[in-house]
């Protein structure tokens, strides 16, 4: 919900650059206004807010599990979003992280790490 009023608040914000721009007779200077507007919503969005609409206000956020990956967790680390999956082929687990704007993104490779196969368990 918040992401919606998010981006309801740039696009009013494009379209009053636009209509205040026809009104002064510069239609130019509006649109340049406009594209400023919409830019910098954009990338504020992708690379600061994404993931804080996300955690704290429940918003929505799509990842895929990489083919032939089995997905087995995740977790949140402040502002970042920790997945880990399972690759069956080579034996590890993969934690990787969902920074915002993606610039800074870790991974943690854990070799021989079978969480799927179930341990024994001792009987009494």
């Amino acid at each position: 919900m918040v992401t919606y009023l998010y981006w309801a608040a740039v696009i009013a914000l494009v379209v009053l650059s636009l209509f205040v721009g026809s009104r002064l007779g510069s239609l130019k200077f509006g649109a340049i206004a406009a594209a400023i507007f919409f830019v910098t919503g954009w990338l504020a969005y992708y690379f600061h807010y994404e993931q804080v609409f996300v955690k704290r206000f429940g918003g929505v956020m799509r990842i895929s599990v990489p083919e032939g990956h089995r997905h087995i967790g995740a977790t949140w680390k402040e502002d970042n979003l920790w997945i880990e999956n399972y690759d069956p082929k080579t034996n590890q687990c993969i934690f990787t992280e969902y920074s915002k704007g993606n610039i800074l993104e870790g991974r943690v490779i854990i070799r021989d790490c079978n969480p799927l196969i179930g341990q024994p368990t001792p009987r009494p």
